[in-house]
């Protein structure tokens, strides 16, 4: 399999700069997501790995193989790769069989070859007994599967998905999930998956893009990306936490438990250095005052099932986010020990 490089790619719509000179380098078999909030880009990234949309600026490249560049662009159909849409885009007067088959036969593979290739596919997503029915007959994730299926058939260099669990309930996403990883697992096929949901990216991927305004933000793993966040909006963006400022540390610097208190306590003029604390690493003292922590009160609390999300409000003004055991009255005065925070890089938008 072959690499896939994306090398300071941009595209311009008239005056507005939709992808701006983003580069990443994917391994052969690697799961990548490029996350981000509506209209950062990512899907416009996708259209043009794809070939349906041109570069302004930019390469690509698969292996040794220019895919694209701002003189060069070449067709979707001699790129291998294929592409699964948020809408599944299967023929309704088709069968399961027929949909999967389809990009085979459109290659003139026909007799044993197209059966065997057939078979393989519809085995990869676990739908064998499904071939004979229709798509009207399937449920929205055995639909999902059958698009799979019909990428697969064609073996392709690269598997792009443009949201493809975003039209399915909660629950149905979340069995898709697993049918995902198990798919990445048995084919070791390069997916570059699009997606605004972090829960998805860092669920799925082996490493996420997040992107902000046609940017890259952050090239990194899900459990870089967690505790290593880079800026306040990257830290905003995955999981949940609290943006404070202290008198100590410098970015990209983990500040243990002594010195981050001591950097909060200090006068807020002297409170410069923007900071992720996340809500496991604070620890909420209810009891009669101790001093062992800061003052804070309890503005409101949201039952999770296996605890409590509070939402509190530091002397300083600064809203926390904490976990706790129990339910907290509103208003009630407690302490909190943070036992660690990431030193963020200052957000220059």
């Amino acid at each position: 399999m072959a690499g896939l490089s994306i090398e300071r790619v941009s595209k311009r719509f008239g005056e507005h700069t939709a992808v701006d000179a983003l580069s990443l380098d994917i391994a052969p078999g690697e799961f990548v997501a490029l996350l981000g909030p509506s209209g950062c880009g990512k899907t416009t990234m996708l259209r043009m790995l794809a070939g349906f949309e041109s570069l302004s600026a930019g390469e690509i490249r698969l292996g040794g193989r220019t895919l694209a560049s701002h003189e060069r662009q070449l067709p979707p159909e001699q790129r291998n790769m294929a592409m699964v849409f948020q809408s599944y885009a299967l023929w309704p007067h088709m069968s399961v069989a027929d949909n999967v088959g389809y990009p085979l036969k459109l290659r003139r593979v026909s007799g044993e070859v197209y059966r065997q290739r057939l078979a393989q596919a519809l085995e990869l997503v676990g739908l064998s007994s499904y071939a004979e029915r229709s798509p009207q007959d399937l449920s929205g994730g055995q639909r999902q599967r059958v698009a799979l299926a019909r990428c697969l058939v064609t073996d392709p260099d690269v598997v792009l998905l443009d949201e493809p669990l975003a039209n399915l309930d909660r629950h149905l996403r979340a069995s898709m999930e697993q049918s995902f990883r198990d798919f990445h697992r048995r084919t070791r096929a390069t997916l570059v998956y699009v997606t605004h949901d972090q829960g998805e990216a860092m669920a799925l991927a082996d490493r996420i893009a997040v992107m902000r305004d046609g940017r890259l933000e952050q090239w990194a793993t899900p459990e870089t990306l967690y505790r290593q966040p880079r800026t306040a909006w990257v830290a905003g963006f995955i999981g949940q936490g609290s943006l404070l400022y202290a008198a100590a540390g410098e970015p990209g610097v983990r500040l243990e438990e002594a010195d981050l208190m001591r950097g909060l306590a200090a006068v807020v003029a002297e409170r410069t250095q923007p900071l992720l604390v996340r809500p496991e690493h604070i620890s909420v003292l209810a009891d009669a005052p101790s001093g062992q922590g800061l003052p804070a009160w309890v503005e409101g609390g949201t039952f999770r099932g296996e605890r409590y999300e509070l939402h509190l409000r530091l002397a300083s003004g600064e809203a926390l986010l904490a976990y706790h055991p129990v339910a907290l009255d509103e208003g009630q005065p407690v302490e909190v020990v943070l036992r660690e925070g990431w030193c963020l890089e200052r957000d220059s938008q």
